[in-house]
């Protein structure tokens, strides 16, 4: 069951990642698919994975914010 979590962060995290430019929206669901992504790796004990995805996940929430005060 772990592995479909991942699984579908990462996916989700792909196709976000290929629209985000067409609303902000996505990069806010980008965001959240990469804690889930960390979250994920955290479970089972990748914290380089962890790390990488938890950073990503903090650069795409400032990014939405950003983009939803405009």
């Amino acid at each position: 069951m772990i592995e479909l979590v991942g699984f579908l962060a990462v996916c989700t995290m792909v196709v976000c990642y290929a629209f985000e430019n067409r609303a902000p929206v996505l990069t806010l669901i980008f965001a959240i698919a990469c804690a889930v992504a960390a979250l994920y790796a955290f479970l089972i004990g990748s914290y380089p994975f962890m790390l990488a995805e938890g950073v990503w996940s903090l650069v795409a929430f400032r990014k939405w914010w950003l983009l939803a005060k405009v």
